[in-house]
């Protein structure tokens, strides 16, 4: 039956809702978003329209769905490698404009192949990324000095300053989206250690959807780093979740960062999987 395509995020949870939350861990990036649009509106993300979409066996089966909030990459869910290619020839063909894809590695490397047959675009890799699932949650031995608090609207200036110094770091020089972070600020999302009183570590998590909550983002300033602090921030937040009801928690690692992957295997987390994201060259992308 093929993909169809909506702006309408209800249409979207009517037909794919199910498909989502069938597999929360693997979808926790989605669902995530999903929650925050419908908090937020549509447009939280920026002005330009949110698409979504799902892809139907011929039984009618949905086996895969996408969703789009620009100026970020195509996220994709698991899906067979037809429905990529598919899904790149007809948003191709509607001259959608893409920064990239994000997606297991064959969905991905499938999708981008065909962008470029079509668009003339090629793709470059913008990060190997690894999800981790909690299994049991092991404190850090010894704890680093200090305590943690949730973090509240008078740190609303701290707050985004890291964020901006994590994107900075992870992702390039981005402007981030003050909205979705006072929104997190608002349902006591982030997470601050602080020692004497002095903020030096910080996590967030998203809501808790379908029963997962996502670790993200942890950052600790470079001169506080090395002394345990993301280790115990990570802890705490993560207890926080299961304390709001989360039966699973996940957070995303950058593989060629090998400290944190090693912090969060230490702390209870074990890999599910990996995620490639591409990154298209604006040559030719409609």
């Amino acid at each position: 039956m093929g993909w169809t395509v909506t702006t309408n995020l209800e249409e979207y949870l009517a037909e794919a809702g199910e498909f989502l939350r069938a597999d929360p861990a693997e979808n926790t990036v989605p669902l995530s978003v999903i929650e925050t649009l419908r908090a937020q509106g549509t447009d939280v993300y920026g002005d330009a329209t949110a698409r979504f979409g799902w892809w139907q066996s011929e039984a009618g089966v949905v086996g895969g769905v996408f969703l789009h909030t620009r100026p970020y990459p195509l996220l994709l869910s698991a899906m067979p490698e037809s429905a990529a290619q598919e899904l790149a020839e007809f948003l191709a063909h509607q001259q959608i404009p893409l920064l990239g894809v994000n997606a297991d590695q064959t969905a991905a490397q499938a999708f981008a192949t065909t962008w470029k047959d079509h668009t003339g675009a090629a793709s470059h890799v913008g990060m190997h990324q690894r999800l981790y699932r909690l299994e049991r949650l092991s404190q850090p031995k010894p704890l680093p000095q200090g305590t943690s608090r949730i973090a509240m609207a008078h740190d609303r200036d701290l707050v985004l300053a890291w964020h901006e110094a994590f994107h900075h770091e992870s992702l390039g020089p981005e402007s981030v989206n003050t909205t979705v972070i006072e929104d997190k600020l608002n349902y006591g999302g982030i997470t601050l250690w602080e020692v004497e009183g002095v903020p030096v570590s910080m996590a967030g998590r998203t809501r808790v959807v379908a029963g997962m909550a996502r670790v993200a983002p942890v950052y600790t300033p470079p001169g506080h780093r090395r002394q345990g602090f993301g280790a115990a921030i990570t802890a705490t937040l993560t207890q926080t979740a299961l304390d709001a009801g989360a039966r699973e928690v996940v957070l995303f690692t950058d593989l060629a960062n090998p400290t944190s992957n090693n912090i969060y295997q230490r702390l209870g987390y074990r890999a599910l999987s990996d995620r490639l994201m591409l990154i298209f060259s604006p040559r030719n992308n409609p």
